[in-house]
């Protein structure tokens, strides 16, 4: 089994990247599901950010409210490293039981973990190669106030708040356009899902 780390930049193309591999095959492993999954009402990760942020990033049937926590933790990096340590360990024990759950039924899986903050959460280290998904800048404004509804202030706010996309790529062992034509950024999905399964991992 192969496990392939997708990132990039906040509306880059990510997601649409996991499911170009999706349709070529790939077991999708989505990190911002799993950070959904794990604060649900109830779980321990709830009741962190409940008694850490107040019941004003809760709403009224008790579950978290997404947009409120995130107008506190994108206006302060203490606090959104606050957030980050409550939630970016529960994703990591869940990803890696996914991960054994699919080794056993599928040993020759090509398994790709979509995950925005791989290198800042550590999950670089548990990912075999790493595919970073890039765009320029004007292109995540664009998307971000299309896609988000929101403000040019806003959008930079979010993309400052990651690491620079020119260090992913530094550290990237495939980078792939994200602003490209569509049907050639597929063929270069396929390409790679070829040479996966021909890999020394994968045999």
């Amino acid at each position: 089994m192969i496990v392939v780390g997708l990132t990039g930049g906040i509306a880059t193309g990510k997601s649409t990247v996991a499911q170009m591999f999706k349709r070529c095959g790939a077991v999708i492993i989505d990190a911002d599901q799993l950070a959904r999954d794990v604060v649900r009402r109830g779980k321990p990760a709830w009741r962190e950010i409940a008694k850490v942020f107040g019941e004003r990033v809760l709403n009224q049937n008790g579950s978290i409210n997404r947009h409120a926590l995130g107008t506190i933790v994108f206006h302060n990096r203490r606090k959104l490293r606050q957030l980050e340590r409550i939630i970016h360990p529960r994703v990591a024990r869940e990803q890696q039981r996914l991960v054994r759950g699919i080794a056993k039924r599928a040993p020759h899986a090509v398994v790709v973990y979509e995950v925005p903050l791989l290198f800042e959460s550590g999950a670089h280290q548990r990912v075999d190669t790493i595919i970073v998904v890039t765009a320029d800048r004007e292109t995540q404004i664009a998307r971000l106030k299309h896609r988000d509804g929101m403000t040019r202030t806003e959008a930079l706010r979010r993309i400052k708040n990651q690491m620079a996309l020119a260090q992913k790529v530094r550290r990237a062992d495939v980078v792939l356009d994200g602003t490209r034509d569509k049907t050639l950024v597929k063929k270069d999905v396929r390409q790679l899902m070829q040479s996966f399964r021909r890999s020394p991992a994968h045999l």
